[in-house]
């Protein structure tokens, strides 16, 4: 239950699912941190040095965690991870003399983080993919769809609504091949101590036959985690930074894809929309609003996610000789918010995709008033190639062009087609049927159908 008294992230109800919530939650991070303990203990009882009798007690009692104990205890000694072992020590009374030994606080945080971090990637893949698929299907089922193409946000020539679709699939898809490189070159920090030398598993492990890196290994591969082979107090900050960069480049994917939505919904072009509920209220003064507002709430997170790598990459700069505290304080809110937000992102955008509302006579509406521009080169080209003066050509097609434009700018239907058809000077070179099939935007996109289709057959190569 919240407490509506106190200050609420909106990670805490809003934003996210609660399934990556869980991931991030106090609960997961003392069961994980737990987790580690037994681990550790466990390879310990390998070497001799924690008996049957007191692994089994730990293992007993791993699961009956008293958070709120823990919390009061922090109160009294100030030091959360020290909170946690004598908070398992009071319920594990056979085994809690071992728990941590050997140990430094960042064997378990930062071992910890690594396995939450992998867990929320996991997720993280789960719903890339499953976007990919359903930019995938659009992309493929518009393939052919010819519409106006926009550069500098003004009319340039046509392309396909398919092949559009097919840039945020293929920006999407670089992301996974991405998330891919950092899943299998992400290490933990592993066993090695105080400032990473292993010195005290070293002088634990004296006259037992485990060595302290066959004693880290064991752990490790409990953990099924892989850890580096150097390390000072802390796992390498970097590692933090490709995560958060990663994230960042999936939300400057969607972003870009919700930013152009904004675009295409406007009214004068009104040729994409979002899904829009029966129920939903797009302004509470002007009733008639069908504001974009889920690309606009995908556009926003996403100018935060950007803000957060550099964060991570000061981290890693600024924690001066084997550690200082300069990252663990903001650690704590920046890579939890980053998957958050990311995870947000993605339940919005699928919403979406899979709802995405084409408006194919608002899109042969624009064809119509803005496609007959593009057909001047083709028709410049064929006149020259049948003798006409390339400079007096262009200026016959561009006095044609201004007075099209015109036209249009005041509201009224595109006349070029007809001024073309008309004009002497043009007809002396090519006839008002090759002025036709010019005028065709068939004609005017190029290989884009093929690609976009291409596209789509990698990427259900890729994901399957």
């Amino acid at each position: 239950m919240n407490n509506y008294d106190n200050y609420i992230s909106p990670f805490t109800w809003r934003y996210g699912t609660n399934e990556m919530r869980l991931i991030w939650s106090e609960k997961n991070k003392f069961k994980t941190w737990r987790k580690i303990w037994v681990a550790l203990a466990k390879a310990q009882k390998d070497a001799g040095l924690v008996s049957q009798k007191e692994l089994a007690d730990l293992q007993e009692q791993k699961d009956n965690l008293d958070i709120e104990r823990i919390i009061a205890i922090e109160k009294e000694v100030d030091h959360d991870l020290f909170s946690g072992i004598k908070e398992f020590a009071e319920k594990a009374k056979i085994g809690g003399g071992k728990i941590h030994l050997g140990a430094t606080s960042m064997d378990v945080v930062d071992n910890a983080d690594a396995i939450r971090v992998m867990d929320a990637l996991s997720l993280v893949e789960k719903k890339l993919v499953n976007l990919l698929d359903a930019f995938a299907q659009k992309a493929g089922e518009y393939a052919d769809t010819p519409c106006m193409g926009f550069t500098h946000i003004q009319p340039a020539e046509p392309t396909t609504v398919g092949y559009r679709l097919a840039f945020y699939a293929q920006d999407l898809l670089i992301d996974y091949q991405l998330l891919q490189f950092v899943k299998s070159n992400l290490k933990a920090k592993g066993f090695k101590g105080a400032v990473g030398t292993a010195a005290s598993y070293d002088q634990l492990l004296q006259g037992t036959k485990m060595s302290p890196a066959k004693f880290e290994e064991v752990i490790m591969k409990e953990l099924d985690l892989s850890s580096v082979l150097i390390a000072t107090q802390v796992s390498p900050r970097k590692y933090d930074y490709f995560v958060l960069t990663l994230i960042n480049s999936i939300a400057s994917s969607l972003a870009k894809f919700a930013g152009d939505l904004r675009i295409l919904q406007s009214p004068p072009i009104g040729e994409w929309a979002e899904p829009f509920g029966k129920k939903q209220v797009g302004s509470s003064a002007m009733p008639f609003k069908r504001n974009p507002k889920n690309s606009e709430k995908i556009c926003s997170i996403a100018r935060y996610v950007a803000a957060l790598p550099n964060v991570a990459l000061e981290n890693a700069t600024l924690s001066y000789l084997e550690r200082t505290l300069d990252d663990s304080a903001n650690k704590r809110i920046i890579i939890a918010e980053a998957f958050l937000s990311l995870d947000e992102i993605f339940t919005t955008a699928e919403k979406i995709i899979k709802g995405l509302v084409i408006n194919e006579k608002k899109i042969a509406y624009n064809l119509a008033q803005y496609a007959p521009f593009a057909a001047s080169e083709s028709i410049l080209m064929e006149c020259v190639k049948k003798g006409a003066s390339r400079q007096e050509m262009h200026e016959t097609l561009r006095e044609i062009s201004l007075l099209a434009w015109e036209e249009v700018q005041n509201g009224k239907v595109n006349t070029m087609p007809e001024l073309l058809k008309q004009n002497k000077q043009i007809k002396k070179y090519v006839s008002e049927n090759d002025i036709e099939k010019m005028l065709d935007v068939t004609t005017h996109i190029g290989t884009a159908p093929q690609r976009a289709k291409e596209l789509v057959k990698i990427i259900k190569k890729t994901i399957v």
